[in-house]
Formats: structure tokens, C-alpha cells, sequence
């Protein structure tokens, strides 16, 4: 089975370099490696000369934000007319375990979404993260179920699913069709994606032995850096799928005075 890696990138350069080492150090190394850069000029020379080779998309911003959905499409495109016969999508910030791939590509079968356990690393030591210690620094999430290596779970919660590590056979990339490009910026178009394989009679499978490693990097709890992109594409999903996502979130920003809920309405709006 002909196996691509996807990833998508703005900035984050030392986690996109260390994410490539990762990839070289696997059991499996990928057929093809997709990086799309978005509106990241500096991607192509930063990748030049290292294994695995990377093959980089270029895309622009949407109205200023990143176009995460068009852009993983932008990269399935790219794997699949190369002859990709399995799609694995890595978040830029994720390292993969060594046995990742292998096991994506030993699992993967038409009609199921795959995905591996995520781990979040602590800050990077001095020197930065070692590859060969990251399985100890990170246990899985604990949000999440994680079988043993060698073992498969079937029948998994899609509202449990993230994008930041997942994999799926060209043939099930054509039924799920895609993620739906009407979101740009961040939040909801996975919970999307996963609602939309469900609804085509995806199967959601939680694959042991596939671990990816988040490498850590400032973050805001909840992400009111966000807020504007959240309640965008929450009414995107609202819209298309009748129920608010990310309403944990908006609970916290209507907490601290930024939103508020609209009964009459379904609806959430920014106060002031």
C-alpha cells in the first residue's frame, strides 16, 4: 500500500523539522511526503536536501486566516495523483512514533477512519526533545481510548476524533469527501469531517501502536485568541449539522464576558 504523509504548516518551523526526522526514523518511512505551506514562503528551503524528500503545496490565506480544511484537501490532492493509496494527516506540531506509519498502513481498510493515540510533551529540555525519549516524556491522552500495540478497537465515539494524527484509504477520502472548505481559520472543521464519515457509514477504529507526540508550545485555556474563528465556523456546523460544536469552550469565553447565548435564536455573538 502506497502510503503519504500530509502535513500543514505556518511557521512552526523547528516542530515541522523535527516532525521530518521522526518520519526518516520510522520503521515505514512514507512513499510521498505532502507539506502544505500556507502562506510560509521559507518551507521549501527549510526542507531542501533532508529525508524524507518533501513534495510542497503552496497556499494562500483566506481573507487572513489559515485555510485548514482547504489546505488538507490541497495535500490529498496532491498524494492521490501521485498514486497515494493511504492518506495519513499529521499536525505540524506532532511527531510520529517510529511505528506509526507501519501501523496506519497494516490496519488501514475501506470504510474506516483510523486513528493513533496522541501524547502532549512537556516544554523541551535543553538541547531540544530526543526522539528516542519521547514515548516516556508523553503518555497518551487520557481523553481518549488507547489499545495496546497490535490491538484495534472498532466502533469509536467520532465526537472523540482529532485531526492532529489520522489516517484513511483513498477510497474512504472519496466517500467522506474531503473537509468542507466553508471553514477557514481554527476549530470545527475535524468535529465536521467526522460527523460527515460517520454519516456515510465511516467507521471510527483507535489503532495501538500508532503514537504520535504533540510538542508543546504556548497556548491560551480557553483559546480566546480564537474566539472570532470559534463562533465563525461554530454557526458553519451549526448550520450544516443542527448542533453547536466546541461548546465547552464557548461555555468558558460566555464565563469571562466575551459571548453570549442567544436562545431564541441557537445562536452564540460576541458582547460589546
Amino acid at each position: 500500500m502506497r502510503a503519504a504523509v500530509i502535513t500543514l504548516a505556518a511557521g512552526r518551523h523547528p516542530h515541522l523539522l523535527l516532525q521530518q526526522d521522526g518520519l526518516a526514523r520510522g520503521t515505514r518511512t512514507p512513499d510521498h511526503y505532502v507539506v502544505v505551506s500556507m502562506a510560509d514562503p521559507g518551507i521549501p528551503a527549510l526542507l531542501a536536501d533532508r529525508s524524507p524528500r518533501a513534495d510542497v503545496v503552496t497556499l494562500p490565506l483566506e481573507d487572513g486566516r489559515l485555510p485548514l480544511a482547504a489546505a488538507r484537501n490541497a495535500g490529498a490532492a496532491r498524494a492521490l495523483a501521485a498514486g497515494a493509496e493511504l492518506l495519513v494527516f499529521l499536525d505540524v506540531d506532532c511527531v510520529p512514533g517510529p511505528t506509526l506509519l507501519d501501523r496506519y498502513a497494516r490496519t488501514a481498510a475501506d470504510g474506516a477512519l483510523l486513528c493513533g493515540t496522541v501524547g502532549y510533551l512537556p516544554p523541551p529540555p535543553a538541547g531540544g526533545y530526543r526522539l528516542d525519549e519521547l514515548a516516556g516524556s508523553a503518555p497518551p491522552h487520557p481523553a481518549r481510548p488507547a489499545p495496546a500495540d497490535g490491538r484495534v478497537l472498532r466502533g469509536g465515539d467520532p465526537r472523540l476524533f482529532w485531526s492532529l494524527s489520522f489516517a484513511v484509504t483513498a477510497g474512504t477520502w472519496d466517500r467522506v469527501g474531503g473537509f468542507c472548505e466553508d471553514y477557514t481559520g481554527y476549530g470545527a472543521e475535524d468535529t465536521d469531517f467526522a460527523a460527515a464519515a460517520a454519516g456515510r457509514g465511516v467507521d471510527l477504529w483507535w489503532v495501538g501502536g500508532a503514537p504520535a507526540y504533540h510538542q508543546h508550545h504556548p497556548t491560551q485555556h480557553p483559546p480566546v485568541q480564537h474566539v472570532d474563528d470559534i463562533l465563525r465556523n461554530g454557526a458553519v456546523y451549526r448550520r450544516r449539522w443542527g448542533s453547536w460544536p466546541m461548546e465547552g469552550w464557548l461555555r468558558e469565553f460566555a464565563a469571562r464576558g466575551l459571548v453570549r447565548y442567544v436562545p431564541a435564536t441557537d445562536t452564540w455573538c460576541r458582547v460589546g
